[in-house]
């Protein structure tokens, strides 16, 4: 196992981030946990899953939408741990840890349907896929691409076959969150599957 290292603090000022004389960069600020109530039962929000909860993905900073699925009534949306920085997998097992406040607009979209959280930017769209516990990276990312596949073909046509072909060729796979599940502990392992927007299929869902 590989020990975690010391707490470390950070000098975040004018939109960077300094962790010594030497070392320094700018900062990239994300929410760790983006979660709805689950379909049954009750949740930590140390894990991750269909209903979001702390996928620790990068990606989900400034000027992304996250479509969440809603399984309750009122979903109770919950949203924080905030970074001023984090690296994919967050292998050591924190980010730039940070207190602040972020400006977010909510809205409910009827007949929109995928089973796990999708992640959109300005140049691509985000499946995922979380295993709890003991899960393993392959799993998850099994996941994320079958979640993929399913919305080129459900949504814009592609068959399957194409589908994971543009995958293979265009997309671009990768670790959002691989720490705690890996070193034995209790938490989520987190993959996501880039797909880049184009004419073909220009967001995750057709309008």
């Amino acid at each position: 196992k590989v020990k975690a290292p010391q707490t470390r603090i950070f000098n975040v000022d004018d939109q960077i981030i300094r962790m010594n004389q030497h070392v320094h960069f700018p900062t990239r600020p994300m929410f760790g946990v983006i979660g709805v109530a689950p379909a049954s039962g009750s949740v930590s929000t140390f894990l991750a899953g269909r209903h979001g909860g702390n996928l620790d993905d990068r990606m989900n900073g400034i000027g992304a939408t996250v479509h969440m699925p809603v399984f309750q009534s009122g979903a109770m949306l919950s949203i924080g741990d905030m970074h001023a920085s984090m690296g994919d997998g967050e292998i050591s097992g924190t980010g730039v840890e940070i207190g602040g406040r972020g400006q977010i607009k909510v809205e409910l979209i009827k007949n929109r349907i995928a089973e796990y959280p999708i992640t959109e930017t300005a140049t691509h769209w985000y499946t995922h896929g979380a295993i709890e516990e003991n899960g393993t990276l392959t799993e998850a990312l099994t996941i994320a691409c079958e979640e993929a596949a399913k919305l080129l073909v459900d949504q814009w046509g592609f068959t399957i076959e194409d589908a994971f072909i543009f995958l293979s060729v265009a997309g671009d796979a990768g670790i959002a969150q691989s720490t705690h599940g890996s070193a034995g502990g209790p938490g989520s392992v987190i993959a996501r599957m880039g797909v880049p927007k184009i004419g073909a299929c220009p967001s995750p869902f057709k309008a």
